[in-house]
């Protein structure tokens, strides 16, 4: 299946509904409204392809896979994710697992090394500033590393992710190692990808301060603090403007093949004129997989709490030490929610991609074919259309 080039052009989405007007007949078999040849009909110029004979409208669009092959409402693409998910569990929940595991395994072991010693130079009046120095380098080494291994992890994930729900959607089984044979080409693109756009983050956000530490520099830095935080707080609506913009780019770099730059250019004219469409959806998305996230993992952090000696006592004094048998239990529990979350919010982005490729490019038609369906049309009723 070709993702990338010679789409066909976008399919016509107005067409005749309801009874025939007041004193006008249906034409009879043969001629008129879904008859071959006839005004309107299969095959005739301004034809609407599988409606069918009649005036009853257009029966529903072919569904090979998790989605309808039509224009996408909101509530079809959180069901395309989570039908995704429940129908390839083996391979979905498989990558988010092992992605979920290492990623666990090396926060347990940082913050088992770094945090009692930061927490106890902390609490030490008598430390010196070298001790407290050294003590938050420690711990912000720490934290780097576990963002790194998290974000390699995420990547592979998505790369691998990307490629599972493409076929969902025609209906095509696939495998861990299918996956992985078809998104391996694409994966040191997309690691420069997420590298770029950290970097243009990071820009912006060290405009926006710029002028607060100039102040502070000057000798005012009460005043400078001020400003750099709201510059890096204003930094946040252009870095959420160019987030959706560029949201698309990932499986418009893994499914077409595009280098890094035509990805983002891809993404931002699928975007184009949809922003607040996206934003939305990717928000609402957002908040459903943190609720999710927050039940999974809530009743870990109480068990790991109970099961550490004084831990509650320690807690409630804020004087809550992290044990292993702590660390361990709330491992598990992130472990879990993360491998429920991940796929979740990388299946709607790809779905978003293909619904946004479907209003402009009729991209419903390039895969009603590749899933062998024998005819298809696009149903300009349906929710988001």
């Amino acid at each position: 299946m070709k993702w990338a080039k010679e789409q066909p052009p976008p399919g016509q989405w107005s067409a005749p509904t309801g009874a025939p007007p007041p004193g006008q007949t249906p034409p009879p078999p043969g001629s008129g409204w879904g008859a071959p040849g006839g005004p309107g009909g299969y095959g005739s110029p301004g034809g609407y392809g599988a409606w069918g004979t009649g005036w009853g409208g257009p029966p529903p669009a072919a569904k090979p896979g998790v989605i309808p092959l039509r224009p996408l409402g909101l509530g079809e693409i959180l069901d395309g994710a989570v039908t995704t998910m429940r129908t390839y569990w083996r391979t979905v929940l498989g990558i988010s697992l092992v992605v979920a595991v290492l990623t666990e395994i090396v926060t347990i072991l940082v913050q088992r090394s770094t945090t009692a010693d930061t927490n106890q130079v902390l609490s030490d009046p008598n430390a010196t500033p070298a001790e407290f120095g050294s003590a938050m380098l420690d711990s912000l080494l720490g934290s780097g590393v576990v963002l790194v291994v998290t974000m390699v992890g995420i990547v592979v994930a998505t790369a691998l992710l990307t490629m599972v729900t493409s076929r969902a959607v025609l209906g095509r089984p696939v495998t861990v190692g299918e996956a992985w044979q078809d998104a391996r080409p694409q994966l040191l693109k997309l690691f420069g990808l997420v590298f770029l756009l950290l970097l243009i983050c990071l820009g912006i956000v060290a405009v926006g301060a710029l002028p607060g530490i100039v102040v502070a520099a000057a000798g005012s830095p009460r005043g400078g603090a001020v400003l750099a935080f709201l510059g890096v707080f204003a930094a946040f609506v252009p870095i959420t403007w160019l987030a959706i913009r560029f949201s698309l780019a990932s499986p418009a770099l893994m499914l077409e093949k595009q280098g890094i730059t035509k990805a983002m250019s891809r993404s931002g004219k699928l975007v184009r004129g949809s922003w607040w469409r996206i934003f939305g959806i990717q928000l609402l998305t957002a908040l459903i997989t943190s609720l999710v996230s927050a039940v999974v993992t809530l009743p870990f952090a109480v068990i790991g709490i109970l099961s550490s000696g004084d831990g509650p006592t320690d807690f409630l004094a804020g004087t809550f030490e992290p044990g292993w048998t702590y660390l361990i239990i709330t491992g598990i529990g992130a472990m879990i929610g993360l491998t429920i979350t991940l796929p979740i919010s990388a299946c709607v982005t790809v779905l978003l991609y293909i619904d946004q490729r479907i209003r402009r490019e009729a991209l419903d038609l390039e895969l009603a074919r590749a899933a062998g369906v024998p005819s298809h049309g696009s149903d300009p009723t349906a929710p988001g259309s």
